[in-house]
């Protein structure tokens, strides 16, 4: 399988290639050629396997240049950090049903990407001699998932962009304490959407980009969309097995990452094995008026208790707006150069296309905090403020379908959001214990590409030793 950008400007490519480039060379996002489908025959002999074999067969769809035997191990060492067994387990929550994601190291869903992404980078690495240079940014969950998965690492630095003092206090700290010789926390002063532009400024700057082997692990970088697709696919077969043939998926989104990577999911299956993608946003709502209005227009950033969705220009949203325009890529490089210079793409002609992918609605602050209170009250089960928008908006435009729900994080990293809803102190998993003790070290600097720039070039690997 070959790879492309949305934007047509580079030559297709293999996996492994793609993984490396990241952001493709025309500015524009890494697609395959073409999506892989299966048939229910195909389904059925999946029907039954363990979250790594299911793994192993998804990633081979989409990887032809690695052995079998490569991805197998690759696949074990990325989960075996995994606290559940299941490594993405499915519970049952009144009428609803919960996918939870954040048995990883870091307590979130990017850890299902990052821990294999770190991997991949490491196996090229090791096999060219070679070195890279990460350059992230995060609202909150991505930076530590990221850093995590590469720490230590041999061939690599990271450096990892977050916005000063708008992330969760747990967030900053688990990406402050990590004091390895290769990890570089840098705290802008801005939003992260400030953080997400000076990145793309940093990768568009190719002279830069090739000297400084810089690599991306924000969800630009598609091994992170692929590696979401399995638990799409191991939930909706949680729920065949229990008689069910065709589900709905609520996803609390910002970036539109993880709800494309449903979208992959949905088109890889049999049709209607996945009916409806409920797409849910706080109130920084840029996604829900695209889907709602066809408007995608930016708007202020507004600060809200599910900070890692604080985010007003969807980082993925060119990969969908590809099949939207039925791989025209001239008119999405003109779509998205419109958008960079006037904020705002109008798609309204395009609406009832949309509603035929998603359904969509923004979640309010209140709604937010009641969803954690009432879910907690009926069931005994919390929730952290992402996983709240989701099931807000699953219980706002459930159909007749099962909805799973995507929780993203564990409650306990958003403990003050969880307190003010329920009243409940959240008791903090191991991972989480201690962090406010521990040593940290932060660079604070100005949202400016050139500060930032200099900051990297002086800390930057130029070699592999």
């Amino acid at each position: 399988m070959r790879y492309i950008s949305t934007r047509g400007g580079v030559e297709p490519m293999p996996f492994m290639d793609a993984v490396m480039t990241g952001l493709a060379r025309d500015g524009g996002l890494i697609l395959p050629e073409s999506l892989p489908t299966i048939d229910t025959g195909k389904l059925e002999s999946w029907r039954n396997l363990p979250y790594l074999y299911l793994a192993m067969e998804i990633l081979g769809l989409f990887i032809d240049d690695m052995s079998k035997n490569d991805i197998e191990a690759l696949v074990e060492a990325s989960y075996a950090s995994f606290s559940h067994p299941q490594v993405t387990p499915v519970r049952k929550v009144g009428e609803l049903y919960i996918l939870e994601l954040f048995h990883g190291p870091t307590l979130a869903f990017k850890d299902v990407a990052l821990q294999l992404l770190g991997n991949l980078f490491e196996y090229r690495l090791q096999r060219t001699g070679s070195f890279m240079n990460i350059v992230g940014a995060t609202s909150g969950d991505t930076g530590s998932a990221a850093i995590h998965g590469v720490r230590g690492k041999e061939g690599i630095n990271i450096f990892i962009l977050h916005p000063h003092g708008r992330t969760s206090p747990i967030q900053a700290l688990q990406m402050t304490t990590v004091l390895d010789a290769n990890v570089f926390n840098i705290a802008i002063r801005g939003t992260f959407d400030d953080g997400q532009a000076i990145v793309k400024e940093l990768f568009n700057d190719l002279d830069f980009r090739d000297t400084y082997h810089l690599g991306a692990i924000n969800s630009i970088n598609w091994a992170r969309v692929l590696a979401q697709v399995v638990y799409y696919v191991f939930s909706f077969l949680k729920l065949r097995r229990a008689g069910f043939d065709s589900v709905d998926f609520a996803v609390p989104t910002g970036n539109f990452g993880d709800i494309f990577a449903g979208f992959v999911a949905r088109r890889l299956l049999p049709p209607g094995c996945i009916n409806r993608l409920i797409l849910a946003t706080n109130e920084n709502d840029i996604l829900t008026r695209f889907v709602n209005q066809g408007d995608y227009s930016t708007a202020a950033v507004r600060p809200t208790s599910s900070p890692s969705m604080d985010i007003q220009v969807a980082s993925n949203f060119e990969r969908y707006l590809y099949y939207l325009r039925d791989g025209d890529t001239a008119r999405v490089r003109a779509d998205m150069e419109g958008f960079a210079a006037s904020g705002r793409l109008d798609l309204s002609a395009l609406r009832e296309r949309v509603a035929r992918d998603f359904a969509s609605t923004s979640v309010s602050e209140e709604q937010t905090l009641a969803t954690i209170a009432d879910v907690y009250e009926e069931h005994g089960y919390l929730l952290d403020p992402h996983s709240a928008v989701g099931v807000c908006a699953a219980r706002e435009l459930a159909g007749e379908r099962p909805v799973i729900c995507l929780a993203t994080a564990h409650p306990a990293k958003f403990g003050d959001a969880v307190r003010k809803a329920t009243g409940r102190e959240v008791e903090l998993p191991p991972a989480l214990a201690g962090l406010e003790e521990r040593q940290s070290r932060c660079q604070i600097l100005d949202a400016d590409t050139a500060t930032v720039k200099d900051y990297v070039r002086q800390h930057a690997l130029t070699s592999r030793h």
